[in-house]
């Protein structure tokens, strides 16, 4: 949707290609229409994740430069959306976590009914220091548990940074794997075991 909408907003803004410097004016009816109609073979359930909620209403008028203010907003109204694990156990099994890190299919509305859901981790991070393909858009997380304490509370922090990043970060990149349902509760836990487990190849 991200490229999609690029595309349809400099399409409707020729003076860019002329201006770089000057904001896109775009008719936010025209391009809502635009933007239904282009998937509009896609499943209703699918169609709804184009209705922007607040925060990312929030983000996409402010360009991902929100003020302070409502850089506070959007980080206290996410906060509210995560989810700690019911048994209050955060670490799965590490293995399974490489798998979810290491993945990139599902999320598409054109996918098989039961194609695996992956968090496609390595699209932006080093992790594992012996993996030779991954991203360099977001930081580096080899040995992302030898620099944090095994406890409670750093549990729950990074548990927050995956659930919900917007939470920590207004307007981040990150997606929020759990808040929008993208990774189950199980996933996350094993995430969490890969980043953060000292017997991890991640923290080697």
């Amino acid at each position: 949707i991200a490229f999609a909408c690029a595309a349809l907003a400099l399409s409707l803004s020729p003076a860019l290609a002329q201006d770089k410097s000057a904001p896109a004016k775009v008719d936010r009816a025209v391009f809502d229409k635009m933007l239904a109609d282009g998937f509009a073979k896609a499943p209703e359930d699918w169609r709804k994740k184009m209705e922007l909620d607040e925060t990312q209403r929030v983000c996409t008028e402010t360009r991902n430069q929100p003020s302070n203010a409502q850089s506070a907003a959007v980080m206290e109204r996410e906060a509210k959306a995560v989810k700690f694990p019911a048994d209050g156990k955060y670490l799965g099994d590490m293995k399974a976590g490489h798998k979810v890190a290491n993945t990139g299919t599902g999320g598409q509305f054109t996918d098989k009914p039961g194609t695996y859901v992956g968090g496609n981790c390595y699209a932006c991070h080093q992790m594992d220091p012996k993996e030779v393909s991954y991203g360099t858009i977001a930081p580096s997380l080899t040995g992302y548990g030898k620099a944090r304490k095994q406890d409670e509370a750093t549990f729950k922090e990074v548990w927050t940074k995956i659930y919900n990043s917007q939470a920590v970060v207004a307007c981040s990149n990150m997606p929020s794997f759990g808040s929008h349902g993208i990774l189950s509760e199980q996933q996350i836990k094993d995430v969490m075991a890969y980043l953060l487990s000292p017997e991890s190849p991640v923290n080697k």
